[in-house]
């Protein structure tokens, strides 16, 4: 048996048929968006009937948080690995290429995962919007620790914030993920994070 964010138990095969059904739901919302995805879009695209759907969602609100979690779950675990050893300016220049590259492959078109639902679903939804909340935090902490560590190596001076650091580091990464999106191009992106990671470095204390 597996147990889902809620209280119900699957079965095995229960939880493959959840799983699927969510896959597709972030495919298709990441792709085409939250309101222009329809639950017949994820019927058709997960291959599963409309009981079974059902079966595991009341509609399309708990779907949408479902996706939150599928895909805050990619995201926060991707970040952690790319970022749980980095203690450089150079490591976050690394962390940089790697994510406007990513980007690149899709020409900036989607923007990024969590931002893109974020835009749609917290005015309306204070559940998402608190689960989309703590996500950006997460994400948020794992810079500041990467802050954190430059500052004990000395690298950053002991008077910098290492909180309000991140802070402007995540504003930059998203606002560069927006301009992207809206421009189908990368090079706004590259560039917001570059001012962020310039100023960083220009802290330096060596």
């Amino acid at each position: 048996m597996v147990t889902t964010a809620g209280t119900r138990r699957l079965t095995e095969r229960g939880a493959k048929t959840r799983a699927r059904i969510v896959a597709a739901a972030a495919d298709l919302m990441y792709v085409k968006g939250v309101g222009d995805t329809t639950l017949d879009d994820v019927l058709a695209a997960s291959g599963v009937s409309k009981s079974q759907l059902y079966h595991h969602f009341n509609g399309k609100e708990a779907l949408v948080r479902a996706v939150i979690e599928h895909m805050g779950e990619f995201v926060i675990n991707r970040e952690r690995d790319a970022l749980g050893r980095v203690s450089t300016i150079r490591g976050l220049r690394r962390w940089r290429d790697a994510l406007v590259q990513a980007n690149a492959l899709r020409h900036g078109a989607y923007g990024c995962a969590i931002g893109s639902l974020a835009s749609e679903v917290s005015d309306h939804d204070d559940v998402a919007r608190a689960a989309l909340s703590r996500l950006f935090l997460e994400w948020q902490g794992l810079l500041a620790a990467v802050l954190q560590r430059m500052q004990d190596a000395g690298t950053l001076p002991p008077e910098a914030s290492v909180d309000q650091l991140a802070t402007g580091l995540m504003a930059a990464l998203q606002g560069g993920y927006l301009l992207a999106q809206t421009a189908h191009d990368v090079a706004p992106m590259a560039t917001s994070i570059d001012m962020a990671l310039a100023h960083i470095e220009s802290l330096s204390a060596g």
